[in-house]
């Protein structure tokens, strides 16, 4: 005759429990981070203006529904349908399309923690760097790290190939001191934001 040992009760109750949490730790999306570029001050400046142009028709539109005795459960809707603020959400969304088309944007992912790894490993710091307590080449762990970093995707959400290195490379010898440093650090951040809730205690 077999002697079958039956498994405590609370591990059986345990096992499905932490199985559906581990589940949910797996399901999580690495963390993405977006940068936009927009050279178009004029595009910049008209949305601004479209912004200040809408507040106005609304405060408009609300001293005419006070004027005219809008009951208060009517009101929002009945602003909202003012000519004037119909006119400046029109002139509002013109602008906006206007600074969208003038915009490029990127977006980074996080690495996995051993391809983080791996990359700060293939360029390391030169013994120079390392005595100043830098942790990787500055000249070509930067590059390396925005096209590691780039995802790409086609209008239907598709990823596709992005960034090479020497695209990065380029752009960042390319550009301002200032907007190098805004596209590595857009490629840095999501590899060194703390995305959990440690609580306290």
């Amino acid at each position: 005759m077999t002697n079958t040992q039956m498994p405590p009760a609370a591990a059986v109750e345990r096992d499905p429990h932490w199985k559906a949490k581990m589940a949910r730790l797996r399901a999580r999306r690495l963390a993405e981070k977006t940068v936009s570029f927009c050279d178009d001050d004029a595009a910049k400046a008209a949305v601004g203006e479209a912004t200040i142009g809408l507040a106005t028709a609304r405060a408009a539109a609300k001293k005419a529904a006070d004027d005219e005795g809008v009951p208060e459960e009517d009101r929002a809707e009945w602003v909202e349908r003012h000519p004037l603020v119909v006119i400046a959400q029109s002139v509002a969304a013109t602008a906006q399309q206007r600074l969208a088309d003038a915009t490029v944007t990127l977006t980074f992912r996080a690495l996995p923690r051993p391809v983080w790894r791996q990359l700060l490993e293939e360029h390391a710091p030169t013994e120079e760097q390392a005595d100043k307590g830098m942790e990787y080449n500055v000249e070509t762990f930067p590059a390396a790290l925005v096209a590691a970093c780039h995802i790409e995707r086609d209008p239907d959400g598709t990823e596709v190939p992005g960034m090479s290195v020497e695209d990065a490379q380029e752009l960042l010898d390319d550009w301002s001191e200032i907007d190098a440093k805004a596209l590595f650090t857009a490629a840095l951040m999501p590899n060194q934001t703390l995305r959990g809730d440690l609580g306290k205690g």
